[in-house]
């Protein structure tokens, strides 16, 4: 098993997403909960606070990105191969509408072949409590096997 969905496993949700937030402090900005985690797909959820809030009072876009972000990352680092390396390259997103909630980002790359080398584009959806898709994201991870 990837040493990642290991501790995942075995931490659970809360403290793996505390984890996650000391090896990459810069999370932390959203203060997510890494809710699942599989090869394919993980789910993230980013409460909605005054801090990550733009002048209109909605969730701002990059605090958006990050949690997509960190959704693909989650991911891709649980798909691949074994001795596998991995980087985000590129990120394509748009914005469909206001965040005024909680929001939950869903990466899924089941559709994608882990096992072969180069760029994988990865989806990522994030919708708010009331399940309108508010953004999504084509995040670019370029993947180099051992």
């Amino acid at each position: 098993m990837n040493q990642v969905l290991g501790m995942f496993n075995s931490a659970g949700p809360d403290a793996f997403s505390k984890m996650t937030c000391q090896m990459a402090p810069y999370f932390s900005t959203i203060n997510p909960l890494v809710t699942a985690l599989r090869p394919g797909a993980a789910t993230v959820q980013v409460p909605f606070c005054k801090e990550i809030t733009n002048h209109l009072g909605t969730v701002h876009a990059i605090a958006m990105c990050n949690a997509a972000e960190l959704a693909a990352g989650m991911m891709t680092n649980v798909s691949i191969p074994a001795g596998a390396r991995w980087i985000p390259k590129g990120m394509t997103v748009q914005y469909l509408a206001k965040a005024k909630s909680d929001v939950t980002a869903v990466a899924d790359g089941d559709a994608l072949d882990w096992a072969t080398e180069g760029d994988k584009i990865v989806p990522v959806d994030i919708h708010d409590v009331d399940g309108k898709k508010v953004f999504t994201a084509q995040i670019t991870m370029n993947v180099k096997l051992a």
